[in-house]
């Protein structure tokens, strides 16, 4: 089956992103072993990977489709990198949240400068929510995941990875809708083994793989940032082919390696951006020369000062 995207497109949306945003370090880590690599993509504008994948997608629009604006659905962090990147491009941006969302997450949207519709109740609800909005506005959506280009332009990360590193063997990637872990294995396909890494009370990709199509899932983890009602179509059919295996981990694990980031590795990372060194602490993923992602750094104080008095 032919696969939506290959790496020439992930290496074409390295070109259209060349510049705009920060090529962000790839950090050994003792602790966690000689052959362990932290690939700090919390250090990305605006604290994670996302605007690789935005940038991309806004780079295709046409002048009619800049126009009419943009719109966006997120629990946060492709909310910021959307209200971020329309602002360098002079777009106009409505960005979709739900009842419950980071407080942190929306005043940061709304900061870079697009509006939030907080409407909905739920992250299923939200999505519902989208389609009436772009039906009314005539927005181009900028899909967090469910999109050729922004997988293309995820994937760039995996490419970095690859030429920082030496003989990479696995790149450990968490999850949310899928877009991240899909880009990756695209990237890597053939260089090394990507596995993905998704909490237990948020298991979209997981549960997607197992129906063999995707389904709704309630997502209710403290890593928000992984919180996905639903994978994509496009994520799951990449997974399917690519992705090696994709692990479960507990709140506490998560919360674990939370703590370990902080205290071990000074990266002041959000709980999603905690699930891939989690994984490789519990012990369920990893083997060889192992490369976590650590993505995103977008954590209200209150929430890293619960987990960090946690112990």
């Amino acid at each position: 089956m032919a696969l939506p995207i290959g790496r020439e497109d992930v290496e074409r949306a390295a070109g259209v992103i060349e510049g705009r945003v920060r090529r962000t370090p790839t950090l050994s880590s003792r602790t966690l072993g000689p052959d362990v690599f932290l690939k700090a993509e919390l250090l990305q504008r605006t604290g994670s990977f996302k605007p690789r994948g935005v940038l991309t997608k806004l780079a295709s629009l046409t002048r009619d489709e800049k126009e009419r604006g943009v719109i966006a659905i997120s629990a946060g962090n492709h909310a910021q990198a959307v209200a971020w990147a329309a602002a360098e491009e002079g777009l106009d941006a409505l960005v979709v949240m739900w009842t419950g969302t980071s407080e942190a997450k929306v005043a940061a949207t709304r900061g870079y400068g697009a509006a939030v519709d907080l409407e909905a109740s739920g992250p299923a609800e939200a999505f519902a929510r989208l389609g009436v909005l772009r039906e009314e506005t005539g927005r181009t959506l900028v899909h967090p995941f469910d999109d050729p280009l922004t997988i293309a332009g995820q994937g760039t990360v995996a490419l970095e990875i690859l030429a920082d590193v030496d003989a990479v063997d696995t790149i450990v990637v968490p999850i949310g809708g899928g877009g991240l872990i899909s880009g990756v294995a695209v990237a890597a396909a053939g260089r090394a083994r990507v596995i993905g890494v998704e909490p237990e009370l948020s298991t979209a990709l997981h549960s997607a793989l197992r129906a063999g199509e995707p389904v709704e899932v309630e997502p209710t983890s403290i890593a928000d940032g992984l919180n996905a009602p639903h994978a994509g179509r496009l994520p799951l059919e990449i997974a399917q082919e690519l992705v090696e295996e994709v692990v479960l981990v507990s709140e506490d694990e998560i919360a674990e390696g939370f703590r370990f980031l902080y205290e071990r590795a000074k990266l002041a990372c959000e709980p999603a951006g905690a699930a891939a060194v989690a994984a490789v602490l519990a012990g369920k993923a990893g083997g060889g020369r192992t490369v976590c992602v650590v993505s995103g750094g977008n954590v209200a104080a209150r929430t890293a000062a619960g987990i960090l008095a946690g112990r």
